[in-house]
Parts: C-alpha cells; structure tokens; sequence
C-alpha cells in the first residue's frame, strides 16, 4: 500500500496545469482586507464591517442656515441643485426626474415643481436663506426663483451666470449660390 502512495505521488501533472493555490493568498486586485467588490466591477462595493453589524448610518449633515441654488434651465430639461457655501451638494433634483417626460421637461411647470421639492429639503436640513445662479436660456427660469420663494426660502441674491462669448467662434464661410 505505500508503494501505491509513492506511485501515485511519483506520477507526472499533466503539461501546462498548476496546482491551485490555497484560498487564504490575498486577491491579485490589491484591494484592502475587509473590502467586498461588485462582481464585473472592480470598485468596493462596502468597507471595513461595521462594529454594531448593521448598515452602514446615512451621512447626516450638519445644519446649514444659508445655501447657493444652482439652477440650469435648458429648453430640454431642468436641473436644480442646492449647496452649502463650500459648495457641497446637499440636495438636488431634476424635471426628468420628477416624472415629467419628453417635451414636458421643458416647461416652466416642471422647473417649479422641480425648485419646490429641493426646496422642501432645504427646509429639511435647515437652509433659511439662499443665493440663486442661474444658467441657461430654458423656458423655466423665472418659474423656478419664484417656486423657491414660495416654498419658504428667502432669496438674498439672484445672478445670471450664463456664459456669454466674447466674440466667440469664428462663423462658416459664406455660401454661393
């Protein structure tokens, strides 16, 4: 019976195949220890695990009593995002996704339903007063300023920040015809 073993162990691997590894080395992706990854991507998905087992607690912010609102109206879509004054996003939202589809993201009653529900969560977070900048040349501007001043927000300035060229880029020739 140990010459069996001998001649068992004696016997060639077959060309080209390596024994596997044991499971304990560390992954080739050279993520940290703790760290879990999507499967198709290589981004962590989770850090290290938590104490208590549980979820991981909502970043809670603290409470921010003047905030800018940036408002980019195009003749597409609405898009409104709320910062606090080093210009971290608190809240935002868009007309596309308020449920307004198609040519209706456009409109001036999708702009104010859009600055009402990120002014409600301003309110939520404790922003009083905001400055207002506003980009583009939609159909929802004036529209959304007024729907932030309805909702309980106090606007302390409002700016047009548009960009403008200066003279810009050269136009195409001429036709002939």
């Amino acid at each position: 019976m140990a010459e069996e073993k001998d001649k068992v162990s004696k016997q060639p691997s077959p060309e080209g195949e390596k024994k596997a590894e044991p499971a304990a080395a560390a992954p080739a992706g050279g993520s940290a220890a703790g760290e879990k990854k999507a499967e198709g991507s290589g981004r962590p998905t989770g850090g290290a695990p938590h104490a208590a087992g549980g979820p991981a607690r909502k970043k809670t912010w603290r409470t921010v009593s003047f905030g800018r609102v940036y408002v980019r109206c195009s003749f597409n879509n609405t898009i409104i995002s709320l910062t606090d004054e080093r210009g971290d996003v608190l809240a935002w939202s868009t007309a596309g996704g308020n449920g307004f589809r198609g040519t209706k993201k456009g409109t001036p009653f999708a702009a104010g339903v859009t600055a009402t529900r990120v002014a409600k969560r301003a309110i939520e977070l404790g922003v009083k007063q905001v400055a207002v900048y506003i980009t583009g040349p939609g159909p929802g501007r004036e529209t959304a300023v007024r729907s932030l001043g309805s909702a309980g927000l106090v606007v302390v300035s409002l700016k047009d920040v548009s960009p403008l060229p200066h003279n810009g880029c050269r136009p195409p020739k001429a036709r002939r015809v």
